[in-house]
């Protein structure tokens, strides 16, 4: 599964490192230094995939993503974005997946596992060839376009808002704990915590449903997790 990927790191060394071993699994890769030239780069290559380091000059990681998740135009609103930073806190993995980062690691990054979680993130953005779409009340999930639709409007979702919507989706009514989705959909990330699981919820929720605090859709049930609403 080849991309076109663009890393933007202020450390050449480590962005060529980034770039050897994507080139290796077989990618397209650019990089670029500052958050300015990632943005401008965005907008003219048009990539597949963003690895976003948070501390770089002009303009940081964070704003990067948080101007692209803003951007009325579906194909850069919705590209894939893996931030990498120093900061290792939880509360700034949670503010990188607030604003709409698909994935989080952190320094020092191994980039064996760098390379895997982007084959995992590819993976969800482009979904499976022949699958079909899921109809849950005025929701609709198209897999294979990695499209939602709500009463007819399209919403843009990152890649694991749309892999834990689409996994509630395909079995209206029964509860997933919060281990369960991280094993389904985060796979191999086994630093992930239930409080991740949690923020994407709420962002989901801010996107899809009429009252995110009384949902339709994606319902919470206390003590055990979450369930899609079958009504």
């Amino acid at each position: 599964m080849t991309a076109r990927i663009l890393v933007a790191d202020d450390d050449p060394k480590h962005a060529q490192l980034i770039r050897l071993y994507l080139e290796r699994d077989g990618h397209q890769v650019l990089t670029v230094g500052d958050g300015r030239a990632a943005l401008e780069q965005t907008r003219a290559r048009r990539p597949d995939l963003l690895v976003l380091d948070v501390m770089m000059p002009e303009v940081d990681g964070l704003d990067v993503c948080r101007i692209l998740r803003a951007d009325p135009d579906p194909g850069l609103s919705g590209v894939a974005i893996l931030l990498v930073t120093a900061r290792s806190a939880e509360s700034d993995m949670l503010l990188g997946l607030d604003i709409g980062a698909d994935d989080y690691l952190s320094k020092p990054v191994s980039p064996r596992e760098l390379t895997a979680r982007i084959r995992a993130l590819l993976r969800r953005v482009r979904g499976g060839e022949n699958r079909e779409v899921l109809r849950v009340g005025a929701l609709e999930v198209d897999a294979p376009r990695f499209e939602v639709r709500v009463a007819g409007t399209a919403v843009r979702l990152t890649a694991k808002e749309f892999a834990i919507l689409e996994l509630l989706a395909r079995e209206p009514g029964r509860v997933f704990t919060r281990g369960q989705i991280i094993d389904k959909t985060f796979g191999f990330e086994n630093d992930v915590s239930e409080r991740t699981v949690d923020a994407h919820v709420v962002n989901l929720r801010r996107k899809i449903e009429a009252n995110p605090a009384e949902p339709r859709y994606v319902q919470t049930v206390y003590g055990r997790g979450y369930r899609m609403g079958d009504r």
